[in-house]
């Protein structure tokens, strides 16, 4: 299953660089986002490094899903698709 990565997740004076919510593709309510909950989910970057997460919880009302990686995500990983697992 395709995501994109929309944005890391934050508040006003905060962000949590290891936290990203997925924007999933076919997915467009939180009942659906909610099946995804546990799944599996890797980045790989440029270098060949593959860092491991784990869908956590849904996060709104339209389909996304918020991501716990292990380490902290680059700012290049923004806009960038994903597999679900």
């Amino acid at each position: 299953m395709q995501a994109i990565i929309t944005n890391f997740r934050r508040g006003r004076h905060t962000q949590t660089p290891n936290q990203v919510i997925l924007s999933v593709e076919g997915v467009s309510t939180k009942e659906e986002a909610s099946k995804l909950v546990g799944k599996k989910v890797t980045y790989k970057t440029s270098s060949g490094k593959e860092i491991n997460g784990e869908v956590r919880s849904f996060h709104g009302n339209s389909g996304a899903v918020r991501v716990l990686f292990e380490t902290g995500m680059p700012g290049q990983s923004l806009g960038t698709k994903l597999n679900i697992e």
